[in-house]
């Protein structure tokens, strides 16, 4: 039997979520205040919402796919929220990438009201959703974690209870870390085969299975290569990301000298104009600092 399931954000990555969820049947009823981007949804099959709190009304479990965590507290405790509509004991399953320190407050929030709330945010992007491979790190209750498998099991390869609330937004900044460090390294060695007459793109061929091998580099270094910057994820998110790395490593205390030079480096690109481009742009960095006529 379907599951009731509504969707409260659909942008790129909303979009693709719910894409995937109609496609394997679920009962999906969507919210965004953009009525083209929830008209997408709807012509694949979901029904439209008047607001988030319509929507959950008709759910058991409340998506979450937005870009900030104020737009998250709006969006679920705001007029006309998820916290109006919603049912005692509905699951909301968060899978916007916001810092951890946020994440607790609102789901303690969530709590007072009688709702359940899992951080799922996730890596993969909407590639991979919408053939169900996401990889996906929880933070919540083990019990939430397992009934959210009841529609994570359609979007995800790879789905982890990583610990209490917040712990997979910690777990998603990590590895934001550690992709915006690959995005930099994959840049800098493309250039550096180009400047030694090496075919880059013949790099990841040549590199597969031993300890330099990436899923960044099998991507990302052929397009690199060819200054294909077709859109897949923006360099203004991964700045996004950074920050919250550094925010936390400054409540932990704990030294970050190559994140912060990362996130430096996408900063400048960002005040390029290229906040809005592929993080294949980044070669552009190695290119000298004239952005312009570059595809975005």
């Amino acid at each position: 039997m379907p599951n009731k399931v509504a969707l409260i954000g659909c942008g790129a990555m909303g979009g693709a979520i719910g894409t995937r969820l109609a496609e394997v049947g679920e009962t999906l009823t969507v919210f965004d205040l953009n009525s083209a981007a929830m008209q997408t949804l709807v012509d694949k099959g979901a029904l439209a919402a008047s607001s988030a709190a319509a929507a959950a009304a008709a759910s058991d479990v409340i998506i979450l796919s937005l870009n900030s965590a104020e737009i998250v507290r709006a969006a679920v405790f705001g007029e006309g929220g998820v916290g109006e509509g919603a049912r005692p004991g509905s699951l909301i399953i968060d899978m916007s990438s916001i810092d951890p320190t946020s994440t607790k407050a609102l789901a303690a929030m969530a709590a007072e009201k009688g709702l359940r709330w899992l951080d799922c945010p996730l890596s993969g992007g909407a590639p991979k959703v919408l053939i169900g491979e996401l990889t996906v790190m929880a933070g919540g209750t083990a019990e939430d974690f397992s009934a959210a498998r009841i529609v994570m099991d359609h979007l995800c390869a790879n789905f982890t209870h990583m610990g209490p609330s917040g712990a997979g937004q910690t777990t998603k900044l990590i590895n934001q870390v550690l992709c915006g460090l690959g995005f930099m390294a994959v840049a800098e060695a493309t250039r550096l085969a180009q400047d030694a007459g090496v075919d880059a793109e013949k790099i990841p061929v040549a590199l597969k299975g031993g300890r330099a091998d990436s899923a960044i580099l099998q991507e990302y270094m052929p397009r690199m290569a060819v200054k294909d910057y077709a859109p897949t994820g923006r360099i203004a998110n991964m700045v996004k990301d950074l920050n919250g790395a550094q925010d936390l490593a400054r409540l932990t205390n704990t030294a970050m000298p190559l994140t912060a030079l990362c996130a430096e480096v996408h900063r400048l690109m960002t005040a390029a104009g290229l906040g809005d481009a592929d993080q294949a742009a980044l070669m552009e960095f190695f290119e000298g600092p004239d952005p312009e006529g570059i595809p975005t």
